[in-house]
């Protein structure tokens, strides 16, 4: 059965949110999406894509998997979710950039460090996804070293994987191409899920910095 709040949800959205959005929806219906965005994100329940950047409808393509993870580009005929929904976004939907998100106290970090998916044949699939933010691990510990405080080193581990993913995207011949011809650009996020704000990372200086800094109106000019 479903949820009874999910259920007065759902009456709830058609009454308000939907019939604000009426004609955008219908717009959407009729000519299909044409997002300015490709958002790659945790499946963290407390991290809402459209409501943490108030994106309208249509603006965000979505990928969400467990610790916002991309895998490096392997052309093979298996099953590659996250790879298929970045080779429509690019190639197809042609968005204008790409966001790869992560967010504080996120349980996938936290588990790499503690291996808690080694011995769980439950996890099977876990543990192997999971290894795509090992090279965060190692290199926040080397930076913080093996004694350093754990909710510092899992924090300095959030921030690196995202740099982690940005790489391993620029394995994907079209997201390169696109890059190097400026037709895509490339963000990496961090979302605080304790105060709402978000940093993004500038490979200029090689850190995060907050969001809110970047003057707009110049971003826009």
């Amino acid at each position: 059965m479903v949820n009874n709040n999910m259920i007065l949800g759902n009456k709830l959205f058609q009454d308000s949110f939907f019939k604000a959005y009426e004609k955008e929806f219908l717009q959407l219906a009729q000519k299909g999406q044409t997002p300015k965005a490709l958002y790659i994100g945790c499946s963290d329940s407390r991290v809402l894509p459209n409501l943490i950047t108030q994106s309208a409808p249509g603006d965000l393509f979505v990928i969400r998997n467990v610790g916002n993870f991309v895998a490096p580009y392997k052309p093979d005929e298996d099953f590659h979710s996250t790879a298929s929904a970045i080779e429509y976004a690019v190639t197809i939907l042609k968005v204008e950039s790409i966001i790869v998100c992560g967010h504080t106290n996120c349980g996938a970090i936290e588990a790499i460090h503690k291996k808690s998916c080694a011995n769980n044949p439950e996890l099977v699939h876990s543990k192997t996804w999971l290894t795509l933010g090992e090279s965060a691990k190692v290199q926040a510990i080397l930076a913080l070293g093996l004694n350093a405080d754990k909710e510092t080193l899992y924090r300095l581990t959030e921030k690196l994987s995202v740099v982690s993913q940005l790489e391993n995207l620029f394995t994907y011949p079209s997201v390169k191409k696109r890059v190097d011809s400026g037709e895509i650009t490339i963000h990496g996020w961090v979302y605080n899920i304790e105060c709402g704000e978000i940093e993004y990372y500038d490979p200029e200086i090689s850190q995060f910095v907050h969001l809110s800094s970047i003057n707009v109106e110049e971003e826009e000019s």
